[in-house]
């Protein structure tokens, strides 16, 4: 009987042991957000909480979380990346600037033929690497030595201001509601209003929510850890509203990045379309005998990229305020960063849009809070790249435990 008591204390002990590490695996990169944001809160001395720089990591990091978006479609469907990204942005935020400036074109025409370009150009590539079967690795290579050429040439090799008053407020302006944004208190409560109106939604969706599956005899988490979780989100969401509503309010580029990031949440998760990612990179000889038109997902994620990469491009132009011919450089490694960091595994089949959007704000904590430390840039390319290969490494160890690689 004692023997018995000791292998059920035993398997129960393993159990409690296989659920922790399954607790730690699964939010391992919120854990590493929350571990990287104390420590740059403590070697800031608080700096990075002021409100300013807390609008800052939004601003400095929508053409991030907007590309990173796309990026998933390519990875998803067999670790393949775009590489022309940063170069359409270039592109595009040429385009843009040189309509609006040595044309005189108002800012609406100019938004729609700038992502009018940046449809042809996912078209030009989607083909390509879809239909004639071109490597995407060498396909987007041409494409980033290309589109950077052709927006040196637009600009001329000048640097080219934005001057187009709105076009700088569809992107760049804030949010504030007459009568109740312009007190002498220097808040803008609008911004707290809209981040408790989003918190109390949340809770009420996850209750309704829960109560349905329940009531459908569905298997639900049990109700603990998913109010607290709930919880934790809400005191987050009301914090930084609080943040937002203490600098400049809510900034019109955080309704575009929540628009692109809840559509492809909405697409990957609840479409059928959207799961013929996952099953190409999973297995794609397997997908094109299920009858799904393999050469179709492809076209359709270099095409959806480009649309964003082109998006980034005008959120670039109204942020920075003008375009030259560096624009764009570089972004699109803190895009794959954003998703190899976020979960998105380098074999294709598997990653989230929620987990590439930690991964974003995780590489934005590091950039920003490396920014306002003083650490040299050169040492700042040191950090990521670090943290990008321990992101890979713990992707393909993993896979190797689970017979994937």
């Amino acid at each position: 009987m004692k023997a018995k008591n000791n292998d059920l204390a035993a398997s129960g002990s393993k159990l409690s042991a296989g659920k922790f590490t399954g607790l730690i695996k699964k939010y391992t990169m919120v854990i590493a957000l929350v571990v990287v944001f104390i420590l740059f809160a403590v070697l800031t001395e608080g700096r990075i909480l002021h409100s300013q720089n807390m609008s800052n990591l939004l601003l400095q990091n929508a053409y991030v979380l907007v590309m990173a978006c796309g990026m998933l479609l390519c990875i998803l469907t067999g670790g393949n990346v775009d590489l022309s990204v940063g170069a359409t942005v270039c592109l595009i935020g040429a385009v843009g600037a040189q309509l609006m400036g040595k044309s005189g074109l108002g800012a609406v025409p100019t938004i729609l033929i700038c992502l009018l370009i940046s449809t042809v150009i996912g078209v030009w590539q989607g083909f390509w690497i879809g239909y004639v079967h071109i490597p995407p690795f060498i396909c987007t290579l041409a494409g980033m030595f290309l589109f950077r050429g052709l927006g040196r040439v637009i600009l001329e090799s000048k640097t080219v201001p934005i001057l187009n008053e709105q076009f700088l407020d569809i992107f760049a302006s804030y949010i504030k509601i007459p009568g109740l944004d312009t007190g002498d208190s220097g808040m803008v409560w609008s911004a707290l209003i809209a981040g408790i109106a989003v918190a109390v939604i949340l809770l009420v969706y996850t209750i309704i929510s829960r109560q349905v599956k329940i009531k459908k005899g569905f298997k639900v988490p049990a109700a603990a850890p998913t109010y607290a979780k709930i919880a934790v989100i809400d005191a987050l969401i009301i914090f930084y509203a609080w943040k937002l509503a203490d600098y400049k309010g809510i900034p019109y580029m955080l309704l575009w990045v929540l628009a692109v990031i809840f559509l492809y949440a909405f697409i990957t998760s609840k479409t059928a379309f959207g799961r013929h990612f996952y099953a190409v990179g999973g297995n794609e000889k397997a997908t094109k005998l299920s009858g799904i038109n393999t050469n179709k997902v492809y076209f359709m994620a270099y095409t959806s990229m480009s649309i964003l990469a082109g998006l980034s491009g005008l959120l670039m132009a109204a942020r920075v305020g003008s375009v030259n011919g560096d624009s764009g450089m570089s972004y699109e490694m803190e895009a794959i960063g954003s998703c190899f960091i976020g979960g998105a595994s380098a074999y294709g089949g598997s990653g989230t849009v929620s987990g590439i959007v930690i991964g974003a704000i995780l590489l934005g904590v590091i950039n920003q809070g490396m920014s306002i430390y003083g650490l040299d840039n050169n040492w700042q390319y040191v950090v990521k790249g670090a943290v990008l290969l321990i992101a890979v490494i713990f992707d393909v160890v993993s896979n190797r435990k689970t017979g994937k690689a």
